[in-house]
């Protein structure tokens, strides 16, 4: 229906442009339709261009449709959406001329602030309405604004009642608590942290580094240094930030109103992306950004988003804006050679890495990920040899350095060495024993060998009870189900798996082979042919074909 309607209002468009065009190019009917093909062309290209993560093309196609045809609200809006999200400056030339879009009024909000204007800026975030999410942000913006323009109390007083419900308390309190804090309201400042730290159900990257600086702040040293330390039991990674994060933790994160209101929209960003709605997530931080461009954090989340849709050559560009002197630069780094490898540098990517390796020795992250990345390009050995130097900086490995030794075992596993992989994948089970993942991986080779079933059986069905919607996992109980002879077990727990990943070549093999086992013979071939079409390995689509030419089920599928 949503197709529907956005063809619909494409068409309406059309027409729209076509009688502007008649209308402003009376000459002769072949002028006039001449300029409206040129129009739609136009605003065909820049909204394709658009749709493709193009947004510097999509501006410069879209630009050229509104000179054409200037005053139609419809394509000046497309317009403005291109120029924001390739930060050009026409964008806020565009949004004087949208005075019922919301984002274009936060535009202009973020031209006032800059200029110092709060009071209009203040007047502009009354005006939004109060619906869904946007009941979160605009009493934020709102307090900001007043705490920039030197009404602390007034800020304050606006967030009280937020503060008081216990919906959505937490982001509500921290906010009051920086506004207190920049205002020199050390006891309302010094409630409100805490009341955000006992209603915090995790610690955050943002909300730590915030808390932390308070307490630095306050001569509390201890308790900042203890605030930072949780980060890495909540996100590993974080390890490698620990130094520069304890180095800057007197810095005050939020140093005026400005930088509020960019992370008000930072945290507003955080929510859209929680529930999928990303590309509003990036305009939030484009408008964070535009405020506080060094805001790292916020390029992170952009980067991530940006990643995810595919489009990596603009989420690097993104990240190399993070200042060097950034205690996140580390982070920032490891994900910038992530990027530069998906751009094809391989070889760049590596001698990144192997810098971040001298830069920081006892953290064993940018060997892991030089392990990754050899590991996806089925380096198996070389990989092997990068968690190996990974693995000795780790001199008291903790619960969260399974994923080291589990993702040595599957190199290791791949590049033949099985004893050895055996041997991490007890390792990682010790430190985690019920990560499914491991739980998996260890059945699922021991199914595969036909070795110790009844464990292997055992360890797959405890992953699957914690992962009871994952496809893998479920195959692989369908796998040693028939290892173990149980043909019908195996034909249901195999459909299952296909229902679940129905474009999985392994999966849609092992059901052939449960198929023939269970005397299902046109069955098997049908899923054995069908397997053939989703991209199988060489070494599987071999097997895949040897088994429609002989008629029989014979050598097993493996590789998961």
């Amino acid at each position: 229906m949503q197709h529907a309607r956005t063809a619909r209002r494409s068409v309406l468009l059309a027409l729209t442009l076509l009688s502007a065009c008649a209308a402003s190019e009376p000459s002769s009917d072949n002028a006039n339709a001449r300029v409206s093909n040129g129009v739609i062309g136009d605003y065909l290209a820049g909204r394709f261009a658009l749709s493709e993560g193009d947004a510097q093309t999509a501006a410069n196609d879209l630009l050229k449709a509104v000179a054409q045809t200037p005053g139609d609200p419809e394509l000046t809006l497309q317009a403005f959406i291109a120029t924001l999200n390739a930060g050009r400056p026409e964008a806020v030339k565009l949004a004087r001329q949208l005075p019922d879009s919301q984002v274009a009024q936060l535009v202009l909000a973020d031209v006032d602030i800059k200029a110092g204007r709060w009071q209009a800026a203040e007047q502009r975030f009354h005006a939004l309405p109060r619906q869904g999410l946007t009941q979160l942000l605009q009493p934020l913006l709102v307090a900001w604004a007043q705490q920039g323009d030197g009404r602390t109390d007034t800020a304050l007083s606006t967030l009280r009642p937020y503060v008081d419900n216990p919906r959505f308390r937490t982001i509500f309190a921290l906010h009051a608590a920086m506004i207190a804090d920049l205002g020199d309201r050390k006891d309302d400042a010094a409630k409100l942290y805490r009341s955000t730290e006992t209603d915090s159900a995790q610690p955050n990257v943002r909300m730590a580094q915030i808390l932390a600086s308070w307490e630095a702040r306050s001569s509390q040293p201890g308790e900042a240094q203890r605030t930072l330390a949780s980060l890495p039991a909540v996100a590993p990674d974080l390890a490698i930030t620990m130094p520069a994060l304890m180095a800057s933790v007197t810095r005050r994160p939020v140093a005026r109103a400005a930088d509020g209101v960019a992370e008000a929209y930072f945290t507003f960003a955080a929510l859209l992306q929680a529930q999928d709605a990303n590309d509003f997530a990036l305009i939030m931080l484009r408008l964070a950004l535009d405020l506080r461009p060094d805001f790292a954090t916020a390029r992170l989340l952009a980067a991530d988003i940006l990643q995810n849709q595919h489009r990596p050559e603009l989420a690097l560009r993104t990240l190399n804006e993070v200042p060097a002197t950034d205690p996140l630069i580390a982070i920032v780094q490891l994900r910038r050679a992530a990027l530069v490898d998906r751009l094809g540098r391989s070889d760049d990517s590596m001698r990144d890495l192997e810098r971040l390796a001298r830069d920081y020795p006892d953290s064993p992250l940018p060997d892991e990920q030089r392990g990754d990345i050899l590991r996806s390009k089925e380096r198996f050995p070389d990989a092997v040899v990068a968690y190996d130097r990974a693995i000795a900086r780790v001199t008291h490995p903790a619960a969260s350095d399974w994923v080291l030794f589990y993702d040595r075992g599957v190199a290791e596993e791949r590049a033949h060495q099985w004893q050895k992989a055996e041997a991490d994948f007890h390792r990682a089970l010790e430190l985690s024993p019920d990560q499914p993942f491991v739980l998996n991986y260890l059945g699922y080779s021991w199914a595969d060998m036909g070795h110790h079933l009844n464990e292997a059986r055992q360890m797959i069905q405890r992953a699957a009870e914690r992962r009871p919607n994952d496809g893998a996992i479920t195959d692989s109980l369908g796998w040693v189900l028939f290892r173990q002879g149980d043909a019908k077990g195996a034909v249901t727990a195999l459909e299952h798996a296909v229902e679940i990943e129905p474009e999985d070549s392994t999966i849609n093999g092992h059901l052939g082979d449960a198929y023939w086992a269970a005397g299902r013979k046109i069955e098997a071939q049908y899923q054995w042919r069908r397997a053939l079409t989703l991209s199988p390995t060489a070494d599987d689509a071999a097997k895949l074909e040897a088994k429609l030419n002989t008629g029989r089920a014979g050598a097993v599928l493996s590789g998961q």
